[in-house]
């Protein structure tokens, strides 16, 4: 019975009960709702909805009231109102009782169900009273709320419901249709096959049902049905269908081996709504593999992201053997590494182990060091049948890596390959590694062990020499020369590198000795070889000249000096000087004084160019040329106001007037040392000869007027002020250092301001610096340095320089480096403070200054090679924190030409970092390679190397490498946290980039 026939026998049923009653306002109200239920019937939902409301307001009557209120809810249903459900629930709460009650439910459910919003539906249908339905309503009742479930997935409830309507004329062959599918997507290919065959005759499912019939084929595993039902189907399909029905031939040729069969239809899939997944991605890289077509299998492949399970155990490892293939030797070492991380396939685990063994001994790299891995693998598989081919890559490996410290950890902590032979090297090696770093007590330790393991002759040999060479660096001279002559006596000797340079080595072992002769002897010999490099041809000349001339053998010196100037190395000027003074001792003093006004004129910059004004100024005097002579301590006093010279220049004037009976010039003089030196030894004499002056003159009270206003001079204390000292010094000069310190403590106590309180001071620092207490050493450092400058003045800057950069007071050593700098005379100690302040204003982040010490380095032609490679890494530097690619990119380039050890690793990931930033890939991989193989005792740089090779990887489109490669970063240096943050910030967005169309790929949310 229909709603409007049973709205119109209710209405006939009341008129007959109230006719009595009726009003003309009551039928007039009577008419509008029937006027209403005709328009609520005619779909009219809106205009019924209002005169519904209207009725409903104007009859004061509960079942007109209850119809109303059920209608205008359904109203508000049917326009998909926003207050449809609360009306609904409204109507019966209020109207409990109301035989329109279910009504309302089954209504609601079905709107909802008509308009596809199945939730909603199933919501309403969950309300409804099935005892109360018509069989009619109850059979669309089992059919919508089934077809409901199965829409979201809930295929459990969707049976209960659609099986209840299987035998239905009208709903059957849907709820088998259905069911067919739900068994089809539980793997129950049986039931689906015998239900979809009860619907086949139906057009309207045929069109599926080759589809679905396909596909059970391919997974019950009759892949050559699966072919042909999937073949007959491609034609008349749908576009969606076609990619689904191209993924089961596809991959039903794949499992039958016919790749090549196989791949177009692979390459037709469109994915999941629109992406693929690893499994996909496997699929068409491996048809391609097998094919031999290695570019297209990586090109697939490594579009496998995060894989964790067989499939992609099995895909990196043809990845890898794809790479190979191409000569891709660090993609294959990624690959067989990744393959080896996984248990899922035994064989390919240890296959891949073995690949990426051979392939960290043979192109080196940045994860672990290579004889780890081997021992790895050794300890892995110690029946494996490659084990010979591996110890003998591992006994290799441990030189090959140059990871030194490593192998000899592994070396000392392995029981079973403990080969005495290969100990010796890599002891020999790390024992040069710590060499060149400096650390010369170790390195003797470490050449100890390899002396103790003597199987290769040359290597024992090689190992004395360098043992000898750190005792040289420590100052230990009597040990070097013993190791030095060692070395020469030993067999084997003369075919090593280092026999080259024995003489010269012995030379200098025996000059600071102190044995000149024989230091002599060997320069001779030395510069009579052939092959010997211009700039050490040189500086043997130098000493040889030196030895000769602190032998007094001063024609021979000359004839060495002569050698070295005519070479014109960086040192020429020193050699001249030096044959200027020699001329002196032979007596040509004319011959001395012309070659040191040469000196002056052709060597202006040179930092002997106050000795030699002042040797100039002696000569005159010594030839009485007094004029001269006072001209040439006067132009040392103008042109060099800061040179230690310049006191002993003044006091030299005085003493020369003092001698041609000039006395008020004379104290003229000298009391310019005592002002402007006060404390030095200068000052001292001065006060000590103007007091003879005074005396001649009979100006005894003037001169005692003046002593007293001098803090240093106390005349009735200089007695026990001097036999004070001498105690101290005379325990200085015994080497008894304690009673030395002692001494010198009390005299400066005693004599706060005394005669000799700067030379105590300064022995005091000296003393404590040497036992190693240099917080003692800094306040005596610091007294010297309050006076102008003196004999002491360049050794307390160099050592309260060292002491303050030890302590890491930058702001101090900075002070004192720049004094340094203007003030030292030595070579050495200039290059010291320059290149300290070069580091400090870089730790300061003054990367102007930084850059412009870094220069005034290089500008120096007396530098070692170790200098200049870090002068030229902290312009590189400088230039990249102040954004200064250019430069930073040149200065990177010319330290990988001298640079050794860490900073030559630093320069080689910056040529890589430039590489990448031009877009040069490939070019930036291989030059990562090669600091993965050279470098590989880096780890910050390896690290940092690995983290921009993914980048590249991912510049070359092989997301693959790129994630795997910061994935196996973010695992192996934690100890790098920064290098860390960054891979996993680079990971987070290539997963992103690629999750968009591959859905294997997790990401972050």
């Amino acid at each position: 019975m229909n709603k409007y026939i049973t709205s119109m026998l209710f209405v006939i049923a009341f008129s007959a009960t109230l006719s009595a009653q009726q009003s003309a306002i009551y039928t007039n109200e009577l008419v509008q709702y029937n006027q209403a239920l005709e328009l609520y019937n005619n779909k009219q939902f809106l205009a019924a909805q209002n005169l519904f409301d209207k009725v409903r307001d104007a009859v004061d009557d509960e079942n007109i009231d209850a119809n109303c209120s059920y209608y205008i809810a359904n109203c508000a249903v049917w326009l998909n109102q926003k207050d449809a459900d609360q009306l609904l629930e409204s109507f019966v709460v209020q109207y409990p009782t109301s035989i329109k009650r279910n009504s309302a439910y089954l209504d609601a459910a079905t709107y909802y169900f008509d308009n596809g919003k199945y939730a909603y539906a199933r919501k309403w249908y969950d309300k409804v009273n099935e005892g109360n339905l018509s069989r009619s309503e109850k059979e669309k009742f089992n059919f919508n709320n089934g077809y409901a479930y199965f829409k979201i997935q809930r295929f459990n409830e969707a049976k209960k419901f659609l099986n209840r309507v299987q035998d239905s004329p009208e709903y059957g062959a849907k709820a088998k249709y259905y069911l067919g599918f739900i068994a089809y997507e539980g793997d129950n290919y049986q039931e689906a096959d015998k239900l979809f065959d009860e619907v086949k005759d139906l057009d309207q499912y045929n069109k599926n049902l080759s589809y679905f019939q396909s596909d059970m084929n391919f997974k019950s595993g009759n892949f050559e049905e699966a072919i042909n039902e999937g073949l007959a189907q491609l034609p008349k399909s749908k576009p969606s269908e076609k990619s689904e029905l191209n993924k089961i031939i596809g991959e039903s040729y794949f499992n039958l081996g016919e790749y090549e069969k196989a791949i177009p239809h692979l390459k037709e899939y469109k994915g999941r709504k629109g992406k693929w997944n690893n499994t996909d991605y496997y699929y068409l890289g491996y048809a391609y593999y097998k094919q031999g077509d290695y570019t297209n299998a990586i090109s697939e492949f490594n579009k496998i992201v995060g894989g964790r399970n067989a499939t992609a155990q099995n895909a990196y490892y043809h990845l890898a053997e794809s790479y190979l293939k191409t000569d891709q030797k660090q993609q294959a070492l990624n690959a067989f590494k990744n393959a080896s991380e996984m248990d899922f396939e035994a064989k390919i685990k240890e296959d891949a182990l073995y690949n990426y063994a051979k392939l960290s001994y043979e192109i080196g790299n940045s994860y672990e060091s290579t004889p780890k891995i081997l021992l790895g693998y050794l300890d892995q598989y110690p029946n494996s049948e490659f084990i010979e081919e591996i110890q003998e890559l591992l006994i290799s490996s441990y030189i090959t890596s140059k990871n030194y410290r490593e192998a000899m950890d592994l070396l000392e902590g392995s029981r079973n390959f403990a080969d005495k032979e290969v100990y010796q090297k890599v002891a020999f090696y790390r024992g040069i590694e710590l060499y060149n770093e400096n650390n010369y007590s170790e390195a003797i330790t470490y050449f100890d062990k390899s002396l103790d393991k003597q199987v290769d002759p040359r290597f024992t040999v090689r190992a004395i020499y360098w043992k000898a060479e750190s005792n040289y660096l420590l100052n230990d001279f009597d040990e070097a020369l013993i190791g030095f002559k060692q070395f020469q006596g030993s067999t084997g000797a003369s075919t090593t590198v280092e026999y080259q340079q024995i003489e010269y080595n012995l030379g200098y072992t025996y000059f600071k000795l102190k044995q000149y002769p024989q230091a002599a002897q060997f320069f001779e010999a030395f510069s009579k070889k052939n092959d010997i490099d211009e700039a050490r041809l040189v500086d043997t000349y130098l000493r040889l000249g030196d030895s000769h001339f602190i032998s007094s053998k001063y024609w021979p010196a000359m004839e060495a000096y002569n050698k070295a100037i005519k070479a014109n190395g960086p040192d020429a000027d020193y050699a001249f000087y030096q044959k200027a003074i020699s001329y002196g001792f032979v007596n040509k003093n004319d011959q001395k004084i012309q070659d040191l006004e040469m000196f002056i004129k052709k060597y202006p910059r040179s930092t002997y160019r106050d000795d030699a004004m002042f040797a100039l100024g002696d000569v005159y005097i010594s030839e009485t040329k007094t004029n001269r002579g006072i001209a040439a301590y006067d132009r040392l006093i103008r042109d060099v106001p800061r040179s230690s010279y310049v006191p002993k220049a003044l006091l030299k004037q005085g003493l020369v007037f003092y001698n041609g009976d000039q006395g008020d010039r004379a104290l003229s003089k000298f009391k310019k040392v005592v002002s402007e030196y006060p404390g030095s030894e200068e000052a001292i004499q001065a006060v000590n000869t103007a007091r003879l002056i005074y005396v001649d003159l009979g100006r005894t009270d003037e001169y005692a007027s003046w002593v007293k206003g001098l803090s240093f001079v106390d005349i009735s204390d200089a007695d026990l002020d001097n036999t004070s000292f001498e105690a101290a010094e005379k325990q200085f000069l015994e080497n008894n250092d304690n009673g030395a310190i002692k001494g010198f403590e009390k005299y400066v106590t005693e004599f706060p301001n005394g005669l000799h309180a700067l030379k105590s001071h300064f022995h005091l620092a000296q003393l404590y610096f040497k036992k190693g207490d240099k917080e003692a050493a800094i306040p005596h450092y610091e007294f010297v340095l309050k006076s102008k400058r003196t004999e002491f003045t360049e050794q307390a800057l160099a050592r309260l320089s060292e002491i303050y950069l030890e302590n890491r007071n930058y702001e101090k050593a900075i002070s004192v480096l720049e004094r340094l700098e203007s003030d030292a005379d030595y070579p050495q100690n200039i290059i010291f403070a320059q290149s300290n302040l070069m580091k400090l204003y870089y730790r300061l982040l003054n990367y102007q200054k930084t850059i412009e010490y870094a220069d005034k380095v290089l500008a120096n032609p007396k530098i070692q090679n170790k200098v200049k490679s870090d002068a030229k890494i902290f312009i590189a530097r400088a230039a990249l924190q102040t954004n200064d690619m250019s430069r930073a990119k040149k200065a990177y380039a010319e330290v990988q030409k001298i640079a050794i050890g860490e900073l030559a690793a630093e320069a080689l990931y910056y040529d890589a970092y430039f590489k990448n930033e031009e877009g040069n890939f490939k070019s930036s991989n291989e030059t990562i390679q090669k600091l993965a193989k050279d470098y590989p005792g880096y780890r910050l740089y390896g690290s940092k190397g690995l983290v921009l090779m993914a980048k590249n990887f991912y510049g070359l489109n092989d997301a693959y490498q790129a994630t795997y490669i910061l994935e196996s970063v973010v695992k192996n240096f934690s100890d790098f946290p920064e290098i860390v943050d960054e891979a996993n910030e680079e990971l987070k967005k290539i997963k992103a980039e690629e999750a968009k169309t591959n859905s294997s790929i997790q990401t972050e949310q």
